[in-house]
């Protein structure tokens, strides 16, 4: 085999390039659905969840950034976008006076609520009624042995 998977077996190149392209069409496509059924992006749509599920009110932007994967730039660029919105605020971090929190809103709050029940829909349909039980339990496996070794957590 040449090309850039040329280090990888067959079945390795194979199972890692059906991974990515699932991956770039499901995003795809629940995205689209998200923005045309409530029109937040995916981007807005993740903070929100991050912002909706953290413990207590307040979330440092930092720490944000961090559970997505994003830049402090993309996520600050991010922030701002939902602020103009008046899904989130910023407020000062008194102890860190270069740091800051996002809160969300009531509006951001309704906004989440009102979206869930589609986003849920669209991921149901495209993706977890195409599976076995016993298929959902072992990628969920997988991806949480993977999301160990990303974090640092594993062996």
């Amino acid at each position: 085999m040449n090309g850039p998977w040329a280090r990888l077996g067959p079945a390795e190149a194979d199972a890692w390039r059906c991974l990515v392209r699932m991956q770039e069409r499901l995003h795809g496509r629940v995205a689209r659905r998200l923005q045309a059924d409530s029109g937040l992006s995916a981007a807005d749509y993740i903070v929100l969840v991050h912002l909706a599920e953290a413990p207590g009110t307040l979330v440092r932007s930092a720490d944000l950034a961090r559970a997505v994967e994003w830049e402090k730039s993309r996520m600050s660029h991010q922030i701002s976008r939902m602020v103009e919105r008046g899904m989130v605020v910023r407020k000062q971090c008194p102890e860190d006076g270069r740091g800051a929190f996002v809160v969300v809103t009531p509006l951001g709050r309704e906004m989440i609520a009102s979206a869930a029940p589609g986003h849920v829909a669209t991921v149901r349909g495209l993706f977890v009624d195409l599976l076995t039980p016993e298929e959902l339990g072992a990628l969920a496996r997988v991806a949480g042995r993977v999301v160990e070794r990303l974090d640092g957590r594993s062996e």
